[in-house]
């Protein structure tokens, strides 16, 4: 039903283009929009009572009328920065080319796809309205990682499955991965980078995100 969740390219033929739905779902599912469930601590595991709180601590800075979009988005932000792995995704993003980066190179690339994903998805933001996401289960996956399923109910993406991969980090569960309709935030961007990559290699990378991140966020849709 989408053929891809995000959009990044440095020419026009290199782009992968992704319908605006697209965009837009994945901007719900990195804020992490969902419906407060009163949680069964007895019932539920780590992974998912992390996924549970998180979903709580958002709806409350979303239905806060007093705060601004922008003061909106600063807390959202932060709560994503403490519950994303963002060296863990950096890594998996970027696959065997991680080995091709400096331990500069690295964190500049951290630091940068971070704040790529901040610009770009929130942004939309203002999208929400009072829709919901329902937590229907879990599964086990290799590496001990843990995915928590979850279905969106309501408005325009009603029926769109976000999943959050998940994996154990000194003792805490922190988000590797959105699947948004089956198709994976961490695989969509490899793709699109390895061709980066394999144009102009590590600098130009960075080159890229560092122009598309002072450019500001594209166009909301």
């Amino acid at each position: 039903m989408i053929s891809t969740t995000c959009n990044f390219s440095t020419t026009p033929s290199s782009a992968v283009r992704a319908p605006r739905r697209s965009a837009a779902l994945v901007a719900f599912a990195l804020l992490g929009f969902a419906s407060p469930q009163p949680p069964d601590a007895a019932a539920q595991s780590a992974p998912r009572v992390m996924v549970q709180q998180t979903i709580d601590a958002v709806l409350v800075i979303l239905r806060d009328e007093a705060l601004s979009t922008e003061q909106k988005r600063s807390r959202i932000e932060t709560i994503a920065y403490q519950r994303f792995d963002f060296p863990t995704m950096s890594r998996l993003v970027l696959a065997r080319n991680w080995q091709r980066f400096s331990k500069t190179q690295q964190t500049q690339f951290m630091e940068e796809f971070k704040r790529y994903l901040a610009v770009n998805y929130g942004n939309r933001i203002e999208r929400y309205d009072q829709q919901k996401v329902d937590i229907v289960g879990e599964r086990k996956e290799p590496r001990g990682d843990v995915t928590i399923q979850s279905v969106v109910r309501g408005g325009e993406f009603e029926g769109a499955t976000v999943d959050y991969r998940l994996r154990e980090r000194d003792g805490n569960w922190l988000v590797i991965d959105v699947i948004v309709e089956g198709i994976s935030l961490v695989s969509n961007f490899r793709d699109q980078f390895k061709e980066v990559l394999a144009r102009g290699g590590p600098e130009e990378l960075l080159e890229a995100l560092r122009a598309k991140n002072a450019a500001g966020p594209a166009e909301a849709s």
